[in-house]
């Protein structure tokens, strides 16, 4: 197998870096927001890019090995968004109108509403990941730490490169007490997404607990 197969061409990596670095200078509001439940959970940005059918920004392999050569947070930042806007895509107008009124049920925090209606998008489509991760949240909100887990399970694996399922659950390992799966959680998040927020503080934090400090 030849390497321009197994990698994308470096001239389709720099067309993203470059819209990246682009559209992160002109920051939009969603990428100075905080829309996690709690720092360290990887949330999608309340604004997402929107996605050509058939452009390298849309192809999640392209997209992924971009991320990893970001030059800067700005760029990955710009980056994320792009994969969030992939994630996100259904394929089904009736489970777009359930996550519409997901949405409004979340803000009004009518959380069993919420759950009800992703459970609805998920039997109609249960490949599609973000329904899953996003009632993976809304469980973590309730403090219903079992199914929420077993929800980013089923994200993990349709989509193991996950990050924000990944952050999500370190985050609550961490909350149980399981620092050490906490920690493989995170470092497995890194390892796809090197660039994101809060996670590299609580890897350092979490490697000296649990492996001690290095001499």
């Amino acid at each position: 197998m030849s390497m321009t197969a197994r990698f994308p061409p470096l001239r389709v990596l720099a067309a993203i870096l470059v819209l990246a670095v682009a559209g992160a200078f002109a920051l939009p509001a969603w990428a100075q927001e905080d829309n996690e439940p709690q720092d360290g959970w990887a949330q999608p940005p309340s604004d997402l890019p929107p996605v050509v059918r058939g452009a390298p920004t849309s192809n999640l392999k392209t997209l992924f090995e971009a991320l990893k050569i970001a030059p800067n947070e700005a760029a990955a930042k710009a980056i994320e968004s792009r994969i969030w806007a992939v994630w996100m895509i259904s394929g089904s107008d009736t489970c777009n109108l359930l996550m519409a009124r997901v949405k409004a049920a979340t803000d009004a925090k009518d959380y069993d509403l919420a759950i009800k209606l992703l459970t609805a998008v998920i039997e109609i489509k249960p490949d599609y990941v973000e329904a899953w991760n996003q009632r993976a949240t809304i469980y973590y909100m309730k403090d219903d730490y079992a199914h929420a887990i077993a929800d980013l399970g089923e994200v993990l694996a349709r989509e193991p490169r996950h990050f924000g399922a990944l952050s999500g659950l370190g985050l609550m390992l961490q909350e149980l007490g399981d620092d050490k799966d906490a920690l493989k959680a995170y470092r497995d998040a890194l390892k796809i997404d090197p660039h994101l927020e809060h996670i590299p503080d609580v890897v350092r934090e979490l490697s000296e607990k649990v492996e001690g400090r290095q001499i």
